[in-house]
Formats: structure tokens, sequence, C-alpha cells
């Protein structure tokens, strides 16, 4: 499975547990362990409370593409 997602770096960047961030965002613990392995994704509205919380760009929490415009 393609990563998504870089939570799992930037948490540890942070040093900030699954658990910590769950309680931030009053979801399951569950939930944020399939983020962090990208087995799902949280929404658009997650990662920008996430990123808000964190103090980081949004895009920090994401892989950048690989792909590019190449009709120019």
């Amino acid at each position: 499975m393609k990563k998504i997602n870089r939570l799992a770096e930037v948490l540890a960047e942070k040093d900030i547990y699954n658990r910590d961030l769950a309680k931030l965002l009053n979801k399951s613990e569950q939930t944020i362990s399939r983020w962090v392995n990208n087995h799902r994704q949280p929404y658009l509205e997650d990662l920008y409370t996430i990123a808000k919380h964190l103090k980081v760009d949004i895009r920090e929490l994401l892989y950048p593409s690989d792909w590019s415009d190449t009709s120019k």
C-alpha cells in the first residue's frame, strides 16, 4: 500500500503519541492508528485541525505527489 500521509513521521518529530492525537481530535486510538499506518486517510478537516495543533503546514502531513503536468 502506497503511503499517502506522513502522520507517523510528523508525530514522531513532535514527540506526540497516537493517544494524544486521539484525545485532541476526540477520535478513537484505533482511528488514529489506521491513519498513521496509512490503512485509512483522515478527512481534510481533520488534517487541518492536526496541522493547526501541531503548528505545521498542512502540506507537511502529506507526501508530495510524484506526477507532474506534462501537457504544457
